[in-house]
């Protein structure tokens, strides 16, 4: 062997060995079915779940019909672990941080367009098979409802597109996967697995006068509205609704200017029928507690609970305590120890309903001392019974009596039904049911500045502090009195909404700059897509069709 030959073959082979260290920090799983073999890179879709050992080529699906109550499945074959394909994107982090940090990135395109992209979080999916699998399976559609957060990543992909994506007839689905990490930012790696099929949806056969505009019956407590507005995207809507693209919607009523445009009724309610919206109700408690502060009930919002209450009867006694302020219940921001948003949190609203009286329950709560030393958003349902409670104590005859004779009927609300407390108190927490044009009255009331029909119901001073921006959530979301703020941006153009919301998907949004109010019902309760569909409605139907 010639000395030139001799140092080309060391030279590749110092090469070759670089490469491998670069591209390995953790052994993974060896690469031994022959399937895995001749598709490395690819994303192979089946339907019921066939052992890796028995996989063939021939059990990879070319089309599916989608439908629901069946198996949908991806087999994704990889040519070496997540957790080194990450050491790529950030060579000096430890395998440790590098499965804290980064995850796979999903990306679903449908006939060539992409429909949604999604960092899976960086928790799901345990650090050893991070580390180690080549191969892996995720259920997107389980006839057994196989746990797994393949099923929620595909119900956002739905969601966030793929529903009204998959209209009637064929599709191309197709699926990338790529690696990222997110550290001061998200950074993607490149495509480590792809793969595409042919999807089929069943044409559903609907009765077609559920698309056609509802006419506006006259009634007595609105006038009806002769503006225009795009009818065939309202259309366009009633038929996603009719088709179940837009899942669970029984209301969506449009004021503009004072009167009723639009009103329309889905999935077997109608003008009658009372609405369960969930927390839409704590928007009624801000709105009767600031008719009490107006009448003198109650002093002002930042009262003290030890006004109200011996806070040293409870458990748990601290001054932090007796200085919790009204308002702090109001805008999600005392330091109570309780989350609905963490189910571990001593003060989660599920741990409240079983107990026997819900205020003491509230007050017995420890602080949490970080909420303390700096006031946070966080949301409290219990906060809100706290309300309710204190109302009930300081107005005449109790909070539900009270609310008719300073709310409901100023506002020629005659038909709702309460929940109630333990202590048989009406709920401020929620389920509060009304008519969706009731609900319509309530949010032109704010509309109004707090004037109906002449009479001053609430003062102007209260709505701009309930219509405000008292505590900040995210980048686009911000809360006020038991009230939400956040901006729609449509064709460029912002539209900013303060807003009542509830479980299932249930609003009532109160147009900043423009003279519109919107209610939407739905009995989408406890699901992934209740409220992001609404906003989708929101962003591609409703705002579009009336806005100037």
């Amino acid at each position: 062997m010639t000395r030139q030959l001799l140092i080309v073959i060391i030279a590749l082979l110092i090469n070759i060995k670089l490469f491998g260290q670069a591209n390995v920090l953790v052994k993974s799983d060896s690469i031994v079915y022959p399937i895995h073999k001749e598709n490395i890179g690819k994303i192979a879709f089946m339907g019921q779940v066939v052992p890796i050992e028995n996989f063939k080529e021939t059990d990879f699906l070319k089309s599916f019909e989608l439908k629901e109550k069946t198996d949908f499945n991806i087999r994704v074959f990889l040519d070496n672990s997540l957790t080194n394909q990450l050491h790529l994107l950030s060579p000096e982090l430890t395998a440790d941080e590098l499965t804290k940090n980064g995850n796979y990135q999903f990306t679903f395109w449908i006939d060539n367009k992409i429909i949604y992209v999604e960092n899976l979080n960086a928790s799901a999916g345990s650090a050893e098979n991070k580390n180690l699998r080549t191969i892996f399976r995720v259920p997107f559609i389980s006839s057994t409802d196989e746990d797994s957060w393949g099923r929620f990543l595909w119900n956002r992909f739905l969601i966030n597109g793929g529903q009204e994506a998959f209209t009637d007839g064929e599709h191309i689905l197709k699926i990338e996967i790529r690696p990222y990490l997110k550290l001061t930012e998200v950074i993607a790696g490149n495509i480590i697995a792809e793969g595409e099929i042919k999807i089929i949806v069943p044409e559903i056969i609907i009765d077609e006068k559920l698309v056609q505009l509802q006419a506006v019956n006259p009634l007595n407590d609105w006038q009806i509205s002769a503006d225009e507005f795009d009818k065939s995207r309202i259309e366009e809507l009633n038929r996603k609704i009719a088709t179940q693209a837009f899942k669970d919607i029984t209301s969506i009523a449009v004021i503009k200017d004072g009167k009723l445009l639009i009103e329309e009724y889905f999935n077997g309610a109608d003008r009658d029928t009372l609405h369960d919206t969930r927390s839409v109700g704590k928007s009624f408690a801000s709105a009767i507690l600031g008719i009490a502060v107006q009448d003198g009930y109650i002093k002002n919002e930042t009262q003290m609970l030890n006004n109200f209450y011996d806070m040293k009867a409870f458990q748990n006694y601290s001054t932090s305590k007796d200085s919790i302020t009204l308002k702090s219940l109001l805008t999600m921001s005392s330091p109570f120890d309780g989350s609905d948003m963490n189910q571990e949190s001593p003060g989660n609203e599920e741990n409240m309903y079983p107990t026997s009286d819900w205020v003491e329950f509230t007050l017995n709560l420890p602080i949490d001392k970080s909420k303390a030393a700096a006031a946070r958003w966080d949301y409290f349902t219990a906060g809100v019974v706290v309300i309710g409670d204190i109302i009930n104590k300081s107005v005449p005859e109790g909070l539900e009596k009270y609310a008719d004779n300073r709310l409901f009927q100023p506002l020629g609300i005659n038909n709702y039904k309460w929940q109630y407390t333990p202590q048989k108190v009406a709920n401020t927490a929620g389920s509060l049911q009304l008519r969706t044009i009731d609900y319509a009255k309530f949010g032109q009331l704010y509309k109004n500045e707090g004037e109906w029909n002449g009479k001053q119901i609430l003062t102007k001073e209260w709505i701009s502090k309930s219509l405000s921006r008292q505590m900040r959530i995210s980048e686009n979301e911000n809360y006020g009195y038991l009230f939400w703020n956040k901006t729609f941006n449509v064709d460029g153009v912002d539209y900013e909404v303060y807003y009542s919301s509830g479980n299932g998907g249930n609003n009532i949004f109160i147009f900043k700059d423009q003279p519109i109010v919107i209610v939407v019902t739905s009995t989408a309760y406890n699901t992934p897509y209740g409220h992001s569909q609404v906003d989708r409605i929101m962003q591609n139907y409703l705002i579009p069709a009336i806005a100037n």
